[in-house]
C-alpha cells in the first residue's frame, strides 16, 4: 500500500461550538482526533475557536464598512485561506449546525464573489469536510447543509467528507465526558466508536488525498470556469438556447 508524503499541506479546523475558552468543547474532542492523524503525518495544523473572536454578522468581507464597530474575520479569513484543507466542526442544537457554524458560513459566502489568479472563484483548489457532534440525531443533516455551502462557494469535496458522534436520544454525556451525574465513566464517551473513529480516520486522510492532488496539479484549469474569462466574453462551448 503506497503511503503519500503529505508535509507540503496546510489545514485548519474551525470549531463552531457555542463554548468558549478555555471551557471544553465536545465537539473540540472529536476534532483533536482528526487533527492528531494530520499531524503524525506532518500537516500543518491550525485550530479556530470561532466564538473567541469578535467576528460581524453580515455578508460582506469587513464589516466594519457596514456599521461594525469590530470585525475579526478579516485576520481569520487569511489564516483560512492560508490552508489547503478547512475543516468545519459543529455541535447539532435542534437538530441543525450552531449559530456560529452558520456565521462561519455567511463569512466564506461574503469572499465567495473574489477569484484567484485564473480568475477562478477563490476556494477553487481547495478541500474542505466537516465533523458533527451531539445528543440527538442530525449528523447527516447538517453534514448535508455545510458540505453543501463549501462547494457552493468552491471548496471541492471527496468522498466520505463528514465524520461525526451522537449519543442516546435525550439528555446524557457528550463526546468526550469522563462522569456523568457525579459517576465516573470508563472510557471517555464516544471514544470505543468504532463507526465514529472510522468515519473520522477515513474522512481525515481523503481530505489530505484530495487537497495533494489539487495542490499538485495546480488546482483546476481554468479551462470552462473563469469568472474573469467569463466577463471578458469567453464562453468556450456554450450556446444561448435562444439561439438554437
Amino acid at each position: 500500500m503506497k503511503k503519500n508524503d503529505f508535509s507540503d499541506l496546510k489545514a485548519v479546523y474551525v470549531n463552531c461550538t457555542l463554548t468558549k475558552s478555555p471551557d471544553t468543547s465536545h465537539t473540540g474532542s472529536l476534532m483533536e482526533v482528526s487533527m492528531r492523524i494530520m499531524t503524525k503525518e506532518n500537516v500543518s495544523v491550525d485550530q479556530i475557536r470561532l466564538v473567541d473572536h469578535e467576528v460581524a454578522s453580515g455578508v460582506y468581507p469587513d464589516m466594519t464598512q457596514y456599521g461594525w464597530e469590530k470585525d475579526e474575520w478579516p485576520t481569520l479569513f487569511a489564516r483560512i485561506m492560508d490552508a489547503d484543507i478547512l475543516v468545519v466542526g459543529t455541535p447539532i442544537w435542534l437538530g441543525e449546525k450552531s449559530s456560529v457554524a452558520q456565521k462561519l458560513i455567511e463569512r466564506l459566502y461574503a469572499m465567495s464573489g473574489q477569484v484567484n489568479e485564473k480568475g477562478q472563484y477563490l476556494f477553487y483548489g481547495k478541500a474542505g469536510g466537516c465533523l458533527v457532534t451531539g445528543n440527538e440525531d442530525g449528523i447527516k443533516h447538517c453534514a448535508m447543509g455545510i458540505l453543501y455551502s463549501l462547494q457552493h462557494v468552491g471548496y471541492s469535496i471527496p468522498p466520505q467528507a463528514d465524520c461525526g458522534w451522537i449519543g442516546a436520544v435525550g439528555p446524557g454525556p457528550s463526546y468526550g465526558d469522563t462522569e456523568w451525574k457525579g459517576d465516573k465513566l470508563s472510557t471517555p464517551i464516544g471514544f470505543d466508536s468504532e463507526f465514529t473513529n472510522r468515519n473520522t480516520t477515513f474522512m481525515t486522510y481523503n481530505l489530505m488525498h484530495l487537497a495533494k492532488m489539487l495542490k499538485e496539479q495546480g488546482g483546476y484549469p481554468s479551462y470552462g470556469n473563469s469568472r474573469e474569462a467569463w466577463d471578458d466574453g469567453a464562453r468556450w462551448h456554450f450556446d444561448n438556447p435562444e439561439y438554437r
